[in-house]
């Protein structure tokens, strides 16, 4: 027997679509000294609840088990529980494992026609990534710039800010686990590989 999908709602005719964010991960240290003017919500919620981080999965974090039976595929180059960060664009996806960024703070890569650069830090399992063009980056002296063929352009959350104000903007993407990318795009997405700087 076939699963029943019932949609519900005042918009569930209306070919409405909702849009893919990018997520970032990055310690508050960080993201303080880029944003500033943040400000966060409190623990004390009034509920007796330990919402301290990582309190409520950091068995599971911890370990390389599974909660649950799943076939994973290729686990030559990341293993299941290894992070990857991955994109998915019209009729590609590309995964990233969040190690490569050890190396290298700036990739220069395509996922599907996309050319686009990613900026990671594999400590805090930052990444960021934006439309590039023709152009290739590099990394600067500083968290906050890269460097292109015309200058340096500064990183902020929502694009690349080049010379003359010049707007590369950022690709959604997000932080994964490999079993859990690998089970839901298979061999639909293509993963970078660390050893070669390639895809396969």
């Amino acid at each position: 027997m076939e699963p029943v999908h019932r949609r519900t709602g005042q918009l569930r005719e209306s070919g409405i679509k909702l849009k893919i964010r990018p997520v970032t991960i990055t310690s508050w240290d960080k993201w303080k000294a880029r944003h500033p003017e943040t400000k966060v919500l409190s623990l004390r919620t009034g509920h007796n609840r330990d919402y301290g981080s990582g309190v409520v999965y950091r068995d599971y974090f911890a370990s390389p088990e599974l909660m649950f039976p799943t076939i994973v595929g290729d686990e030559t180059q990341v293993r299941r529980k290894d992070y990857v960060f991955g994109i998915r664009d019209v009729g590609a996806a590309r995964a990233w494992p969040v190690e490569a960024f050890a190396e290298q703070k700036v990739i220069n890569d395509t996922v599907g026609t996309r050319n686009v650069v990613l900026i990671g830090d594999a400590l805090t399992r930052t990444v960021r990534a934006f439309d590039r063009g023709d152009r290739t980056f590099e990394a600067a002296k500083t968290d906050s710039d890269l460097v292109g063929p015309d200058g340096t352009w500064k990183i902020t959350e929502d694009a690349l800010v080049g010379p003359g104000g010049t707007r590369l903007a950022r690709v959604p993407g997000h932080i994964s686990y490999w079993f859990a990318w690998d089970g839901y795009l298979g061999v639909n997405s293509t993963l970078f590989d660390v050893s070669g700087k390639t895809g396969q």
